[in-house]
């Protein structure tokens, strides 16, 4: 059976791009009995794409996860183009790993259609700031949903948000997870890389880390509020606030100004470091040797950063309001998204070090259980299942 996929996504560095990345290897290596087709808009060579592929080239005025952004919007034709290649009779399922870059198909293919979360849905301000937008992304996704032979997402909390949300009957939406890259591990002897160190930070500095954007819905506001609050006590003199992630350019809406200059307000310019984007390696080592990661989100479908920072023997403080509470049980504390709880827990672990050591622990051994090849498994099922007969 031929399958093609909407891969339009590759090249993003955020985290539906690392997903789709992550799955479609896993899928495409376990998955022998299937021929895969994936549709791309764009020649970068950054992130190179998994044996066995087919990767066909549709010409894009601007790519996709550029144009598919938070105050962007896909061109027709563009729309249009890639709407036909993948309506081609040859395909008897297509997949898109992410509804953002959803077309519409025009074939009796079976259509899968990711959906992550209904963060942009609960927080429509905070994720799509332009009516216009707000209104060609509700248009997308219901579009998206009304096609799909089955809608597929990271989790069972997100899977009962979204049936929830939209009034779907349950059978229609399933669920392949998440996981952490093996790259994201225990290193036995951890040490910062010369670009760690150029940033700013130094041991024996008790890190509290943050990973990934800043968008509203992040809450890093909150965070900021909390940190300040810690770092103004002597006990916590060496407490140092480090975020990583794309400081411009980036797709989804982001308040990084607002950020930077709260921090600026809050004379807190010496304990925070803002490193912009970081590689795997440098990520990795920054987990390794970081007191706790913190995810303060209002909503998260999945929180990968936390599953990372516990792959990597790293304490979590993370939002209730997501599957996390049950993914990395034991491995952090689960928190409402306000400054007053995140600090309560920045304290306790901060002070403690049985307990960091503890949820450590106790979070490599939850990371462990998830693992791509086991959503690969997931999602061929869901083809199995979907795929005509």
């Amino acid at each position: 059976m031929k399958i093609a996929v909407d891969a339009t996504c590759w090249h993003n560095r955020r985290g539906y791009g690392r997903h789709a990345r992550a799955l479609l290897r896993q899928l495409i290596r376990h998955d022998s009995g299937n021929q895969y087709t994936l549709f791309v808009d764009c020649e970068k060579d950054s992130e190179p794409f998994p044996e066995g592929a087919e990767v066909r080239l549709v010409r894009s005025s601007a790519p996709a996860v550029e144009a598919a952004s938070a105050n962007g919007r896909r061109s027709l034709a563009d729309m249009a183009r890639m709407s036909r290649a993948l309506s081609a009779p040859e395909f008897s399922v297509v997949l898109f790993p992410t509804i953002y870059s959803f077309v519409p198909v025009f074939t009796r293919a079976r259509k899968l259609v990711m959906v992550h979360d209904v963060i942009v849905e609960s927080f429509p301000e905070l994720t799509v700031p332009r009516f216009s937008s707000r209104l060609f992304w509700k248009l997308k996704s219901a579009i998206g949903r009304l096609q799909a032979d089955a809608l597929i997402t990271v989790s069972d909390y997100s899977r009962d948000a979204i049936v929830r949300h939209f009034g779907l009957k349950p059978d229609r939406v399933f669920v392949v997870g998440e996981a952490s890259d093996p790259v994201f591990r225990r290193l036995e002897s951890p040490a910062l890389s010369a670009k760690l160190v150029s940033a700013g930070i130094q041991p024996p500095a008790r890190i509290v880390a943050y990973l990934g954007g800043f968008s509203p819905h992040k809450n890093i506001e909150a965070l900021v509020e909390s940190f300040a609050g810690i770092a103004s006590r002597p006990e916590f003199s060496d407490a140092l606030l480090v975020m990583v992630g794309d400081n411009s350019g980036d797709a989804f809406h982001t308040c990084f100004g607002k950020i930077s200059e709260i921090v600026r307000r809050s004379r807190l310019q010496k304990r925070t470091i803002f490193t912009g984007y970081l590689d795997d390696a440098d990520v990795v080592a920054l987990l390794n040797m970081a007191r706790v990661l913190v995810l303060p989100s209002l909503m998260e479908g999945f929180g990968l950063p936390a599953v990372e920072a516990a792959a990597c023997g790293c304490p979590v403080i993370a939002t209730r309001r997501s599957p996390l509470p049950r993914l990395l049980e034991g491995a952090g504390m689960f928190v409402d998204s306000c400054p007053a709880e995140i600090g309560r827990a920045l304290e306790h672990i901060l002070s403690s070090d049985e307990a960091a050591s503890r949820m450590g622990a106790r979070g490599l051994e939850a990371a462990s259980r998830l693992t791509w090849a086991n959503a690969a498994r997931q999602m061929m099922d869901v083809i199995s299942q979907v795929a005509p007969a």
